[in-house]
């Protein structure tokens, strides 16, 4: 009888390369055209209604109620003559994945059908909060929550269905999304930059964040990923020995693009461009199976909605090629695992990069002025940074050489950091320029070029010459979680650097003095955060622990900084969270982790019970009977014959006892966990007691790969899940 394994290997066999989004125009022809933007919307409504469309996203002005209806009816036409029937907020619980709850246009009255779509439906819907992550916010038996209309991101259409980006909250006002935070510290951020950019242009009025973000992610056949319950139910392999070939040969990163997969890029990339997002990049990662793709820059809020929407088009897509997405940051056992890269800059209303160095002092010291607020930021709130990526998934990546170490450190190159250290030890504000002539820094700061640096891939959140590159995000992280925390802390940082100028300026001394005062101030209480050597070694380990820098070895553990004064004021101080808010994030986390936890020890216990065991009888039972024929025909003399058949049947015995006993103690750890009242503390149990029993049982299952014929395995291996 062929095994599941075999049945789907042969299955995929049979999986072709095709098109099946093919599109014989340029792009620029259909680009954004799913997509109800605002020159679009011209032409579905008066002029008063597009004016408080535009107000309300060029300058967040509240939308109108009166004018609502009108917009709804406008939208409802745009999506009807594209084929639309139905329509859905789309929110972003805190689940780090979408959420959406499809309505009808179609309506009755009188015995009649007719398409209705007011203003009260567009502005606001009632899903059931009860049922999403709220960490205590709401009660089971209080289940009404709102979604709101986010007009600061368009409109656009997916499957039939209008979809319009919202916000979420409980019935009470308390934010149950990532992007009611993440809004409110953009208001935060713009607030603060400006004051700053201030001192520098008077007409700069606001300022926005910018970000790219590279979507690393798996491809696996879709047969062979039916043919493992671990992949299918947690994203990851819980069990799975390494293949013999993997990534040692560096010979899949920037390698040509295997056809199949070229054919799934160019399809998922025809239907982003149709939803307005600007792919610009495909390539293929480190890890076999493993590839990137990554968008133009844009707003922030728009970057974030369209990685979301990407990740909801890849998966949609995938199945026509008969592929499997796994955004899971660590799929496979023995490779590099996948991440988000998150590059992050801040942009004045008057086009002006607050984080690209100039060519003139004034430009230069401007650009210092923001850098040392990041740095400042970075420093004071190192822990709560990094803290924002720890999850499960990411646990697993997360200070391997394949991903930035789990201490924060800021990477500025040797040009910058010579600068810093100029401007920290030379008390006379004077610095040492590259032609070692010993110069003023407020009269003649020297020029800094974008592009005088390296990079530096061990380094969680680095320079790259005009914005910083946060590489610690988790591949299937919704950004807004990380992103609001950087936001929130370098708002913080700027408000204090104006206060400080402020300070100084009345206390006489002159506004270029002042500035430069303050940014000496704020990188020397920085100077510990940077660094610009290799972040993988031993060294840097035990020299950041000297600095007094916190890393994050065990998630639920990290979650306690949610419970310490500096970050609850922090967001409380800026509105981006109140305190019970930031309570609820901490439970939810914790909550989270336990039950994904909770699911692989299951799904593990499960595997081995199942299919590992049954799969090594089998096989004993084959060994035995050799054995057996052998002595018949040899007589006393068959240990000469069979001693490795012997040797063999002993491995198995000895890891199969093995592994029956350890699930039977990681089904008791699970209890025991299970028994613990705080989340905090169960969360906690659950990362070291059972994290480490599930390390003990893959020990044995992985050996038993290793020994067991291969025709009786069960479950595809990592050389057939990660080649095509």
């Amino acid at each position: 009888m062929a095994t599941f394994r075999q049945m789907a290997l042969n299955e995929s066999a049979l999986h072709k390369t095709e098109r099946f989004y093919v599109e014989n125009r340029p792009v620029s022809e259909y680009f954004g055209e799913n997509v109800l933007d605002l020159d679009k919307m011209r032409g579905y409504m008066s002029q008063q209604a597009y004016e408080a469309v535009l107000a309300s996203v060029k300058f967040g002005a509240k939308l109108d109620r009166s004018v609502s209806n009108e917009i709804a009816s406008g939208m409802k036409a745009w999506a009807m003559e594209k084929g639309a029937t139905h329509y859905t907020h789309l929110f972003q619980p805190l689940t780090d994945s979408t959420a959406e709850k499809h309505e009808a246009f179609v309506t009755f009255k009188d015995g009649k059908a007719f398409e209705k779509f007011n203003g009260s439906a567009l502005v606001q819907q009632e899903p059931d909060a009860s049922s999403f992550p709220n960490g205590g916010l709401r009660n089971t038996f209080e289940a009404r929550g709102y979604s709101a209309w986010d007009p600061s991101s368009p409109v656009f259409l997916m499957d039939g269905t209008l979809c319009i980006p919202s916000v979420f909250v409980s019935y009470t006002g308390e934010a149950l999304d990532t992007k009611v935070p993440h809004l409110k510290s953009m208001h935060a951020i713009s607030e603060a930059a400006v004051s700053v950019a201030n001192l520098f242009d008077e007409s700069v009025k606001a300022v926005k964040v910018n970000l790219g973000l590279e979507q690393e992610y798996f491809l696996v056949d879709e047969s062979l990923y039916n043919a493992r319950p671990d992949l299918m139910l947690s994203g990851r392999t819980v069990v799975g020995h390494t293949s013999a070939k993997d990534q040692q040969l560096e010979d899949h990163y920037f390698g040509a693009i295997p056809s199949r997969v070229s054919s799934f890029m160019k399809d998922f990339e025809t239907e982003a461009y149709k939803l307005g997002i600007l792919l610009q990049t495909r390539h293929n990662e480190v890890a076999p199976n493993q590839f990137e793709c990554a968008p133009v820059f844009c707003d922030a809020t728009k970057a974030i909605d369209q990685n979301m929407m990407l990740m909801i088009v890849m998966q949609k897509v995938a199945e026509k090629h008969h592929l499997k997405v796994i955004f899971h940051e660590k799929p496979f056992d023995g490779v590099n695992g996948s991440g988000k890269h998150c590059n992050w800059s801040i942009m004045t209303d008057t086009g002006v990069n607050l984080l690209s160095p100039g060519k003139t002092p004034t430009k230069n010291l401007q650009f210092l002025s923001f850098y040392a607020s990041v740095l400042r930021a970075v420093h004071k709130h190192h822990y709560l940074l990094m803290t924002s990526v720890a999850t499960l998934g990411n646990s697993y990546r997360l200070g391997g050489n394949e991903a930035p170490p789990a201490v924060a450190s800021v990477f500025s190159g040797s040009t910058l950091y010579g600068i810093f250290r100029s401007i920290m030890e030379l008390g006379d504000a004077r610095m040492t320029a590259s032609s070692q002539e010993s110069i003023k820094i407020v009269n003649a700061i020297p020029e800094i070029f974008p592009d005088n640096t390296d990079r530096n891939r061990t380094s969680p959140f680095a320079f790259t010459g005009n914005r910083f590159e946060f590489r610690a995000v988790g591949s299937s992280q919704n950004v807004a979680s990380a992103v609001y925390v950087v936001n929130s802390i370098v708002a913080e940082s700027l408000k204090d650097f104006r206060h400080e100028v402020d300070v100084l300026e009345a206390a006489g001394e002159d506004r270029s003095s002042a500035i430069m005062a303050v940014v000496r101030k704020f990188i020397t209480e920085a100077k510990d955060i940077m660094f610009e050597g290799n972040g993988y070694s031993k060294e840097w380990e035990i020299e950041s622990q000297a600095r007094g820098l916190r890393a994050v070895r065990n998630v639920p553990e990290s979650y306690e900084v949610y419970h310490e004064a500096q970050t609850i004021e922090l967001f409380d101080k800026l509105g981006v969270l109140a305190p019970n808010e930031v309570e609820a994030r901490f439970e939810i986390l914790n909550e989270i982790y336990v039950k994904k936890l909770q699911i692989e020890a299951r799904i593990l216990g499960d595997i081995c019970l199942n299919h590992v065991i049954p799969a090594a009888v089998r096989y004993q039972n084959v060994l035995i009977e050799n054995v057996k024929g052998i002595k018949d025909i040899f007589g006393d003399d068959y240990m000469n014959f069979c001693s490795s058949e012997i040797d063999t049947l002993k491995k198995i015995s000895f890891h199969m006892n093995n592994l029956s006993a350890d699930v039977v103690r990681l089904v008791d750890a699970r209890k025991k966990a299970n028994r613990i009242e705080g989340i905090g503390e169960r969360a906690k149990t659950y990362s070291h007691e059972v994290k480490d029993m599930m390390d003990k049982v893959r020990y044995s299952a992985d050996h038993l790969e290793m020994i067991i014929d291969d025709e009786m395995w069960p479950l595809p291996k990592y050389r057939e899940l990660l080649f095509f």
